[in-house]
């Protein structure tokens, strides 16, 4: 007779994208093997500004068994194919940071060398001319191909995409429970999280207690004081202001950030209306100017009043400390430049998956767990602080305190190293691929000064046949996609229109 199964009991601290992430996806993986609860309070409202995606995601949502269009439509989802970075390299100079590779890569050397080469003998075609994603951008065209060759993302509606998550979630067997925490109980002996009492005298007890409380972060920090490191220094920006507007023209398949003179704004385009924002230092720019800046750009009418968010970049030291792990915004933040915020939610919980206890918690579990949450911080930290470092802006405060920074020493090496060489190398698991780096590092100004020899073994004609043929298979498959806006309208297309 099969022994009987006493689930763990796992209780999450807050709802949203992360709470609800979290909670599908364990019960999703676990079935009856966890007894999840989640609590959270209507009262209490959530960031819900993490709108841009990357590609991750997509495979998040597979392992889920989510159906693609379904979720779209429920999200008033986009497809997205990059960033487009303006005014960051220098006022007035655009360019694009797309998903997926360009050109094709020899084993021992990335196409870069073989486009610098390719420069050397008169072959004049931007990088961007290789990529498929790029292009596909440029021409406001997408569409799903045979072998997943176009890589892509996701805009979408955050606040839709947790009430999407929970209809799963509790389909799944979690339990929800409205109420606010009004305190958090430790066990004398341990010091792990005993219970969460919550108000109305109602406590919920645990084996494993997950902190989705946002900011706020009331569990690893207000009870376990985990510690957080501050990397203001080296991200500057510490304020948001996000609003919605309504749609004006049909949406485009990436994300536009768009630097100003004291930090960026954001324009993400969803099926019923556009994300926008401004990210601020507020030491060299105030509230109500940031506010009178975005006010001015946006577009369509305005379908919320501004949301005002401060934030401090950085990372909590301990994301997971005694019988509590931190997940999203409780466990750090680096600001949503790159749209890895979403991201961090995934990678925390799929971790959590794979390193969780069947028994007392592993202190070895959690030193790993902690070790690799904190190199993936610092690698997006990393890429993050290079979109402000290199730049030949130096016309405000801000920018000229950007460029005069002293930065991490890994960042500092992979700056250097390609500078000098044209090379990138990539460590572990890291997030951003070569082409990622290569994209942003050429796209912020910094031109290598040599390249690798193998590309200087093909003829001339090998080198035109080879980009030749490059170029014109990208145009080809670009030239036989739809309109994005068109094919979103076919595959996934939300049948209301509503604000959210």
């Amino acid at each position: 007779m099969t022994a009987p199964i006493t689930p763990r009991r796992i209780v999450i601290a807050g709802g949203g994208t992360a709470g609800w992430m979290t909670a599908a996806a364990i019960a999703r993986t676990l079935g009856r093997v966890a007894d999840v609860t989640l609590v959270e309070s209507d009262a209490i409202g959530t960031i819900g500004v993490g709108e841009s995606t990357i590609p991750p995601l997509v495979t998040y949502n597979r392992l889920l068994g989510i159906n693609e269009a379904e979720f779209m439509r429920a999200t008033q989802a986009t497809f997205k194919l990059g960033i487009s970075f303006e005014n960051w390299k220098d006022v007035g100079e655009t360019y694009f940071h797309s998903f997926g590779g360009t050109g094709q890569d020899h084993w021992s050397a990335g196409f870069q060398h073989f486009w610098m080469e390719g420069l050397q003998r008169g072959h004049d075609a931007p990088y961007g001319e290789y990529c498929l994603e790029l292009k596909a951008a440029e021409a406001k065209a997408f569409a799903h191909l045979p072998d997943d060759r176009v890589n892509y993302a996701y805009q979408l509606d955050s606040s839709l995409y947790a009430k999407f998550l929970r209809a799963m979630a509790e389909c799944d067997g979690v339990t929800r429970i409205e109420g606010r925490i009004a305190a958090v109980e430790r066990d004398g002996e341990s010091g792990d999280i005993a219970r969460l009492r919550l108000d109305g005298d109602r406590a919920i007890e645990g084996d494993l207690f997950i902190d989705c409380t946002g900011f706020r972060a009331l569990l690893i920090e207000g009870a376990l004081h985990a510690g957080y490191d501050d990397w203001t220094h080296w991200l500057p920006c510490d304020s948001a202001i996000a609003i919605q507007t309504g749609s004006v023209r049909p949406p485009l398949p990436y994300t536009r950030v768009i630097a100003h003179e004291a930090g960026w704004q954001w324009r993400i385009p969803l099926q019923h209306r556009q994300g926008n924002g401004i990210v601020y230092s507020s030491r060299y720019m105030d509230k109500d100017a940031a506010l009178q800046k975005l006010l001015g750009t946006i577009e369509g009418e305005r379908l919320v009043e501004p949301n005002v968010i401060r934030f401090q970049t950085g990372a909590r030291r301990k994301q997971w400390s005694h019988n509590c792990v931190a997940v999203g915004l409780s466990g750090g933040f680096t600001e949503p430049l790159e749209s890895t915020s979403i991201h961090l939610i995934q990678r925390a919980v799929l971790r959590i998956l794979r390193m969780l206890p069947a028994g007392p918690v592993s202190p070895r579990d959690v030193a790993e767990f902690n070790d690799q949450q904190m190199v993936d911080m610092e690698q997006i930290r990393d890429f993050l602080v290079l979109h402000y470092k290199v730049t030949n802006r130096r016309d405000t405060p801000f920018w000229r305190h950007c460029a005069a920074m002293a930065v991490p020493a890994s960042l500092e090496q992979k700056i250097e190293l390609f500078r000098d060489t044209g090379r990138v190398f990539r460590k572990n698991e890291e997030l951003f691929a070569e082409n990622s780096w290569v994209q942003v590092m050429m796209g912020q100004g910094i031109t290598p000064s040599t390249h690798h020899p193998v590309a200087a073994k093909l003829t001339d004609d090998e080198l035109a046949k080879f980009l030749g043929g490059l170029r014109e298979s990208v145009a080809r498959t670009v030239g036989a996609l739809p309109p994005h806006a068109d094919y979103v309208a076919r595959y996934c297309g939300a049948a209301t229109r509503t604000a959210a």
